[in-house]
């Protein structure tokens, strides 16, 4: 059954239709409000507040085919309003408090300076953990395309339609953001071959 499907029988008075909704969104919305935010727990609550606006809000949506589209810009909405509500109160990326022994051993490397610890970086056997902070570096408008395009395979034009830019637009901030993904990385210790594919 796909998106459309399942809506038309939710709008019919199926309230399981939704639940399937829910269930097949649920990993990659949260996913995607996780590397934009970087806080689990708040991550958790915007994911909630996302299918509960979605839920209220169903009827509006007038092309059921761009449900995906519609879900992104609720989560990226939400997500945009609690950094705005938290900024005075979220911890620096590396002063956040980390969970495990992994997490713990980059905070250390990262907190180090790079020019007195060369190579430290590449010490690390969690890159995801790496580029997941290093999102946090770069500008917002870069972070957003990049998340959607590289984490989530949305098509460039599906991330125009999201965000309501222009589709050239959208590529710029791909390529800026890249590019500074690439030098935070690099600051850290971590050369292009470290990098691999990802950026």
């Amino acid at each position: 059954m796909n998106d459309e499907f399942l809506i038309q029988k939710y709008l019919a008075g199926d309230v399981g239709a939704f639940n399937t909704l829910v269930w097949r969104w649920e990993k990659p919305i949260f996913n995607f409000i996780l590397r934009y935010i970087g806080d689990a727990d708040l991550s958790k609550d915007v994911m909630q507040q996302t299918f509960i606006r979605s839920y209220r809000s169903l009827k509006k949506l007038k092309d059921h085919r761009k449900f995906s589209t519609w879900l992104f810009q609720i989560a990226l909405n939400l997500c945009r309003d609690e950094l705005k509500r938290n900024r005075h109160t979220m911890l620096p990326i590396d002063e956040a408090r980390c969970e495990s022994d992994s997490e713990r051993q980059v905070k250390t490397v990262l907190t180090a300076d790079p020019r007195e610890h060369p190579g430290a970086l590449t010490e690390s056997n969690d890159l995801a953990l790496l580029l997941k902070q290093a999102l946090q570096q770069i500008p917002e408008e870069q972070r957003v395309v990049i998340i959607m395009k590289q984490y989530h395979g949305l098509k460039f034009t599906e991330i125009a339609d999201i965000l309501k830019e222009p589709l050239n637009t959208i590529k710029s901030r791909m390529y800026y953001g890249l590019t500074a993904l690439r030098k935070v990385l690099e600051q850290w210790g971590l050369d292009r071959e470290d990098l691999g594919y990802e950026v």
